[in-house]
C-alpha cells in the first residue's frame, strides 16, 4: 500500500523516496517506453509523454511491496519519463544517416550526444524550478495529471471516499480511451477524420484526430491556450494554406491530399516556425526576470543551508554550486565528442575554433532553450510542446554560426562535414530542450505530492543515463532493418523520420545558401502581430491568446490541434457547470481526473501497440476491416467518438452529484 506524506512542501521529516528499487523499476519501464517512442517518432513524427503511464505501472507494482510511498512512485515516473522523453533525439540524429555521414548509429557517439545534452538539460532546469514551477501560475497539465494519478492511487488505498470516486473515473476513462484507440487500429473506425477541398485556385482541409488523449490535454490546458491554438489553425490552414497552394499548383497526377500536405510541410510549417521563434524570444524576455530571481533564490537557499538553516524538504534543490560544476564538467566530454567528429576530416584544421564556438553555443543557447521549453511545457504540456520547432531554430542558429565562420560555397566534402557538425551540435542542444521540456513537468508533479526536489533531480539524471543507453541500439536496429526514407539503402518499409528529414534539409539549405527565408520571415511578422494583440487583450482584461499557443496552431498538423481545441472548450463548459455545484473544487478535480484517465488509457495503449508493431513487423497488425469500409469507418467512428466523449463527461457529472 502506497501512502501519502503527512504534508507537502513544508515537510521536514524524510520518508522513503529515492530508493534503489524505485530507480531500477524506473529503468525497466524505460526500456519499454524508450523503444516505443523511438519507433513511433520515426514512423509518424510524434512521441508521447511517459510520466502518466509510468506512474500507473509503478503504482500497480509497488503497491505489493512493503513500505512503498507516493514519493517512491513519483521517483519511478520521474526516471521513466525522463528516459522516454529523451527518445525525441530521433528528431535530429537520423539526419546524419540521411545525408550519408553515418552508415549506422555508432553506440558510444550516439549515447554520448544523448547523455551529455540530457544532463545539461537537468542542470539547467534546476534554477528554473523556482521561477517556472514555484513562483508561477502555469497550468502544467501533464504534471498536474500525474500528481492526480499518484494522489488518487495512494488515497484510494487508504479508503478515502473521494479518492475512490476519482480512481474509478480514471480507470473508466482509461479503459474507454484505450478501447477506442484499439478500435482505430482494427480500421473499423478511423483514427482521423479529414476532408480536403478546393478554395478558389488553392486548397485546404478540415482534419481532426479521434484521440481521447488530445481531448484530455485540451481540458487541462484551458480555454485561453485552446483558443490561441485555434487562431493558429485559422492563420495556417484557412488563410495561408489556400494562398500558398494557389501560388503552387499541384503537379500532374498529384492528389488533393498530397498537394495540401506537401505545401503544409514545405511552407506553412516554416511559417509556424517563424511565429514560434518570435514568440519564444518574447517569452524569454518576459520570464528573464523570474528566471534570474529563481537563480538568486537558489543561491540564497544554498547559502542558508551552509549557515545552518533548516529548509523544508520541498524547497531543497541541488546546490547551485554543484549545478555549475556539473554543467562545466559536462563540456569536457562534449568537446571530446566534437573532436571525434571532425578529426581527420576536412574541418580538422579549424578544430579549436569550431569546438570553442560550439561549447559557447551549447551553454548559451542551451540555457535559453531550457527556459523557453520549460515555459512551453508549463503552458500546454510536454506532449504538445513544439520541441521539434525549437530544433528547427537550433539548427538554423548552428548553421548560421558555421556560415559566419566558413562562409558558403565550400567543396562538397566540406559542406557535408559542416552539415553533419551542425546536426551533432543541434543534437546536444536538442537533448537540453527535450529534458528541460519534461523535467519541469515532473518537478511540478513533485511539488504537488510533496517530493524533495534534489532527489527528483538526481532521479532525472538516472533517467537520462538509462535512456541514453537504450536509444542507440534501437536506432541501429531500425536503421539496418527498415531504413529511413531518402537515405541510402532504404527499403520499401522505410521510416519517414519527418523531423529529422526537415532539420537536415534546413542545415543543408543554410550552408548551401538555398533556404527559403521568406516563410520564416512572414511567420516572424505574424508573431509580432500576435504578441501585440495578446498584450492589448491583457491590458483590457480580456481572455488572453498566448503567442506560443498561436504558433503551435500554425506549426502542428490540424489533426493534432483541433482535438485539443475541442477539449479546451469541453473543459471550459464542464468548469462552468462545476461553478454551480455545492463543492466547486471537488467537481473541478473530478473533471481533471476524467481528462487524466483519457490521457492514461491512450498512452498505455500506445506503448502496447508499439510493441505489437515492432514484434509483427506490420504497419497494421490488427486491421480487420473489409475493403470498401472507409466511409462507414469515418462516419460511424466520428459519431461513436463524440458520443463516447459526451457519455464520459455525463458519467463524471453523475459521480459529482451522487453521494
Amino acid at each position: 500500500m502506497a501512502t501519502a506524506p503527512s504534508s507537502r512542501s513544508d515537510r521536514t521529516t524524510p520518508v522513503a523516496e529515492l530508493t534503489v528499487r524505485g530507480i531500477l523499476l524506473g529503468g525497466l519501464i524505460t526500456l519499454l517506453f524508450t523503444a516505443a517512442n523511438v519507433y513511433l517518432g520515426l514512423k509518424v513524427g510524434l512521441t508521447f509523454a511517459t510520466s502518466i503511464p509510468a506512474a500507473v505501472i509503478s503504482m500497480a507494482i509497488l503497491r505489493y511491496l512493503p513500505g512503498a510511498t507516493i514519493l517512491e512512485n513519483n521517483i519511478v515516473q520521474t526516471v521513466a519519463s525522463a528516459a522516454g522523453t529523451l527518445a525525441a533525439i530521433i528528431f535530429v540524429l537520423p539526419g546524419l544517416v540521411m545525408i550519408g555521414w553515418w552508415q549506422g548509429f555508432p553506440y558510444l557517439l550516439t549515447a554520448g550526444i544523448t547523455m551529455t545534452g540530457g544532463i545539461l538539460g537537468v542542470m539547467f532546469s534546476v534554477p528554473l524550478r523556482r521561477a517556472l514551477v514555484v513562483d508561477t501560475d502555469l497550468p502544467y497539465p501533464e504534471g498536474r495529471a500525474a500528481a492526480e494519478v499518484l494522489m488518487v492511487g495512494a488515497g484510494s488505498r487508504a479508503g478515502e471516499a473521494e479518492s475512490g470516486k476519482g480512481l474509478k473515473l480514471i480507470v473508466v476513462n482509461a479503459i474507454a480511451s484505450a478501447g477506442f484507440a484499439l478500435l482505430t487500429q482494427t480500421k473499423l473506425v478511423v483514427a482521423e477524420a479529414a476532408q480536403f477541398f478546393r478554395v478558389g485556385g488553392g486548397a485546404t482541409a478540415i482534419s481532426g484526430g479521434l484521440s481521447f488523449a488530445l481531448i484530455g490535454a485540451g481540458h487541462l490546458v484551458g480555454l485561453s491556450v485552446g483558443l490561441a491554438m485555434f487562431a493558429g489553425v485559422v492563420i495556417g490552414w484557412w488563410v495561408a494554406l489556400p494562398i500558398l497552394t494557389g501560388l503552387s499548383p499541384a503537379a500532374a497526377g498529384v492528389g488533393l491530399e498530397a498537394w495540401v500536405g506537401g505545401v503544409f510541410r514545405t511552407d506553412v510549417r516554416f511559417l509556424g516556425a517563424g511565429v514560434i521563434g518570435v514568440a519564444a524570444i518574447w517569452t524569454l524576455l518576459k520570464i528573464i526576470g523570474p528566471v534570474i530571481a529563481g537563480i538568486r533564490s537558489s543561491i540564497a537557499a544554498s547559502a542558508a543551508k551552509r549557515s545552518g538553516a533548516t529548509l523544508a524538504l520541498g524547497e531543497r534543490d541541488l546546490p547551485i554550486g554543484i549545478v555549475a560544476l556539473v554543467s562545466l564538467a559536462t563540456l569536457v566530454p562534449i568537446a571530446g565528442l566534437l573532436w571525434s567528429v571532425i578529426a581527420r576530416g576536412p574541418l580538422a584544421g579549424s578544430a579549436v575554433v569550431l569546438i570553442a564556438g560550439a561549447l559557447v553555443f551549447v551553454l548559451v543557447l542551451g540555457l535559453v532553450i531550457a527556459a523557453v521549453c520549460g515555459y512551453m511545457a508549463g503552458l500546454i504540456g510536454a506532449s504538445n510542446s513544439p520541441v521539434s520547432g525549437i530544433g528547427i531554430l537550433s539548427v538554423l542558429a548552428a548553421s548560421l554560426m558555421l556560415v559566419g565562420l566558413f562562409g558558403r560555397g565550400a567543396g562538397a566534402d566540406t559542406t557535408q562535414a559542416l552539415v553533419a557538425y551542425a546536426l551533432i551540435v543541434t543534437g546536444i542542444v536538442f537533448g537540453v530542450a527535450t529534458i528541460s521540456n519534461d523535467n519541469l513537468q515532473d518537478l511540478k508533479t513533485g511539488q504537488l505530492v510533496g517530493a524533495t526536489p534534489w532527489k527528483q533531480q538526481v532521479a532525472l539524471i538516472f533517467g537520462v543515463i538509462f535512456g541514453s543507453l537504450v536509444v542507440p541500439p534501437v536506432l541501429e536496429l531500425l536503421a539496418t532493418t527498415l531504413g529511413f526514407q531518402g537515405a541510402p539503402g532504404a527499403g520499401p518499409n522505410a521510416l519517414a523520420a519527418p523531423q529529422a528529414a526537415l532539420i537536415s534539409a534546413l542545415a543543408k539549405g543554410v550552408l548551401g545558401g538555398n533556404l527559403n527565408w521568406v516563410m520564416i520571415g512572414y511567420g516572424a511578422l505574424i508573431g509580432v502581430g500576435v504578441i501585440a494583440l495578446d498584450e492589448t487583450l491583457g491590458r483590457t482584461g480580456k481572455l488572453r491568446l498566448p503567442p506560443l499557443g498561436v504558433g503551435l496552431g500554425v506549426y502542428l498538423p490540424m489533426a493534432v490541434t483541433l482535438p485539443v481545441v475541442l477539449g479546451a472548450v469541453i473543459g471550459a463548459l464542464y468548469d462552468r457547470w462545476a461553478d454551480r455545484t455545492p463543492d466547486v473544487e471537488f467537481a473541478k478535480r473530478m473533471g481533471v481526473l476524467t481528462a487524466t484517465g483519457m490521457i492514461v488509457g491512450e498512452s498505455l495503449w500506445g506503448v502496447a501497440f508499439a510493441v505489437i508493431v515492432y514484434v509483427t513487423g506490420s504497419d497494421a497488425p490488427l486491421a480487420i476491416a473489409p475493403a470498401g469500409f472507409d466511409t462507414i469507418a469515418l462516419v460511424g467512428g466520428t459519431i461513436a467518438f463524440l458520443a463516447l466523449v459526451a457519455g464520459l463527461y455525463r458519467l463524471t457529472r453523475r459521480s459529482v452529484t451522487q453521494p
